[in-house]
Order: structure tokens, then C-alpha cells, then sequence
């Protein structure tokens, strides 16, 4: 009797199926191998007699993409089958035993059922070409085609183990046995183990943290020597109190600087009185004089670098920050 069901027993135990883990699939490509037994189904020749074989083996890699429920692969196996030629006529007469030997190449398209799920039944089918043992290793060069049941177990996202069950099929295979071209049929079925790794997807890059939030900032400018603020100078301090106010609850920092003319010791206490006069100004502009602090730097943090003794204009100012 055929050999063609006994895979249906093997694939019938899914009784947990129901009290599955569930977890997050992911697509991708994937790599994999099996191994397994081979039973060639026994057949008559074209010359009468029958081919018939005991169990063999077979081993295969494949490389797929996984669209979770969907896959496509491609595979390349390898096996042989112990086999006792029992022929008819002419060819009778020698009458053999030994090993045939396969490689083949398919493409294959398959089904996840439950892709999310730890236990997931497929089927799929596959097409291509394979080489065949003629009078010579692999001399045959036949279509080959597969059809494929199957159960997995998913040990996470990446990693997968399987049973599968296969009937494997090419066109007829030829050997020339004295003088006699003799053609068999080569079916079989195929019990295999089956691994699998799925490569995780690239991972994107974090978006790029914010930008610290820049308290807003006024800029007061003074004449050469000078502490009192022109019209130009009180429109900002109106300004920057108007931006105060709209904040509800804030701090300002009044901070004086000089240029690099004149002594250190004198500009210190110059860039003193120039926060002063602006922190006077935010007051009488309805800011709380306990909110403002006031600070001087002389020459120091230039806002354009000079050599000493240098009057530059952009240097003689009072930064106003609301934080």
C-alpha cells in the first residue's frame, strides 16, 4: 500500500491550538533548514517490473521573505533512496540494486493560518528543476514540483521549528539498461524537522530630540561711556516687559557689559549701572522689581571679540532674558 497519508497523522496534533500564545509577527526575510525521511512510492517502469525503495533522506535549506500569512521561498535539497529495481523484459536480466540520488531547485509559495499565533498551521506548493541519478549521478534533468502541509511553532517573532509533510514529484527519469531506455516515475513523500530564523527589521533611528526651549532675550545698546537709555533703547525695555507679562510667572536677568576701552575696574561698575538703568525702566514699565536681577561683566563675554581698549558699539549693551 501507498505511503502517501502516513503525514497526516503526524500533522493532526494540534489540540492547544485553540490555548495558543499570541504575539506580534513581523515581516521579513528568513532563513531555514530541514531534515528529514524519504519514501519513494513504489511505480512500475516503462519496460514493465517496478521500482520500489526503503526509507531515505533528504536535507534542504531555503531563503524567504514572510508577508505574515503569505511567504515565498526559494530551496535547494539534496537526498537519496535505497531502491531494488525489479524489471521486465530485455532489461530484466539486470536487475539492481543501490542508491538514487536528487538535487533540486524550487520556488515555493506558502500560508501562514495563524500568523500570530504560537501554533501555526500551512500549506504551500513549489515548482522548479531538479537532477535525477541516470546511468550516471544526476545525469537526469527533470521538472520537479512539491506540494507541502505543515504545523509550526513560533518561539517568538524571529524564531521558528516545524513539522512538515511533502509529496515531492518530477517527470519521468531515464536510465539505459542494456540498451534499453527505461523510464521511472519518481514521486515521494518527505517527513521532514524544519528551522527557521526570521531577520528582525531594520530599526529606525530616533527622531532627533527637541531643541532646548530658548528663553526669550532683548538686546539694549548704550553710547560710548553712557548708562541712560535712548528712545530706541526704552521701545526694547517696553518689549521685553510686554513679553513678561504675557508669560504670567517669570524671572528676568538684566546682565550689563562694556567694550574693551577704559579700565576693567571702571567698566565693571559701568555694566553695573547700565543693568540698573534697564531694570528702573522695567519697573516703571509695571514689572516687579523682585523679579529682576541684575548683574555686571564689564568686559567680559564681548559680543564681538576686540583687542583692548577697542570702542566697539555691539560690545556696550544689557542682555534682558526672561526664563
Amino acid at each position: 500500500m501507498k505511503k502517501a497519508l502516513f503525514v497526516a497523522g503526524a500533522l493532526v496534533a494540534l489540540p492547544s491550538m485553540g490555548h495558543a500564545q499570541e504575539f506580534a509577527p513581523l515581516p521579513g526575510f528568513y532563513i531555514g533548514a530541514g531534515a528529514g525521511a524519504v519514501w519513494y512510492l513504489s511505480s512500475t517502469t516503462s519496460v514493465g517490473g517496478s521500482f520500489s525503495s526503503t526509507t531515505g533522506f533528504l536535507a534542504d535549506v531555503v531563503a524567504g521573505y514572510d508577508f505574515v500569512g503569505p511567504r515565498v521561498e526559494l530551496e535547494v535539497g539534496f537526498g537519496f533512496i535505497p531502491f531494488t529495481a525489479n524489471l521486465a523484459g530485455t532489461a530484466a536480466r539486470s536487475n539492481f540494486s543501490g542508491d538514487a540520488h536528487q538535487l533540486h531547485v524550487m520556488g515555493k509559495v506558502l500560508y501562514d493560518f495563524i500568523p500570530a499565533s504560537t501554533i501555526t498551521p500551512y500549506i504551500g506548493a513549489g515548482a522548479g528543476v531538479a537532477f535525477v541519478d541516470g546511468n550516471t549521478f544526476l545525469q537526469n534533468t527533470v521538472f520537479a514540483y512539491e506540494g507541502i502541509l505543515g504545523v509550526g511553532y513560533n518561539i517568538d517573532s524571529q524564531w521558528r521549528v516545524a513539522l512538515e509533510g511533502r509529496y515531492v514529484g518530477t517527470t519521468t527519469a531515464n536510465v539505459v539498461i542494456n540498451g534499453v531506455n527505461v523510464g521511472v516515475n519518481n514521486s515521494n513523500i518527505v517527513a521532514m524537522v524544519y528551522g527557521q530564523y526570521k531577520f528582525a527589521p531594520p530599526v529606525s533611528a530616533p527622531p532627533p530630540a527637541p531643541a532646548p526651549a530658548t528663553p526669550p532675550s532683548f538686546m539694549v545698546f548704550f553710547d560710548w561711556d553712557r548708562s541712560d537709555l535712548s528712545e530706541a533703547s526704552l521701545n526694547v525695555v517696553r518689549q521685553a516687559a510686554g513679553a513678561y507679562k504675557s508669560k504670567g510667572s517669570a524671572r528676568i536677568r538684566a546682565t550689563g557689559h562694556t567694550d574693551t576701552s577704559g579700565p576693567e575696574a571702571y567698566n565693571m561698575a559701568l555694566s553695573l549701572r547700565r543693568a540698573n538703568a534697564v531694570k528702573n525702566a522695567l519697573v516703571r514699565e509695571g514689572v516687579p522689581a523682585a523679579a529682576i536681577a541684575v548683574i555686571g561683566r564689564g568686559e567680559q563675554g564681548l559680543l564681538v571679540q576686540t583687542a583692548d581698549g577697542v570702542r566697539e558699539p555691539q560690545n556696550r549693551r544689557v542682555e534682558i532674558v526672561i526664563e
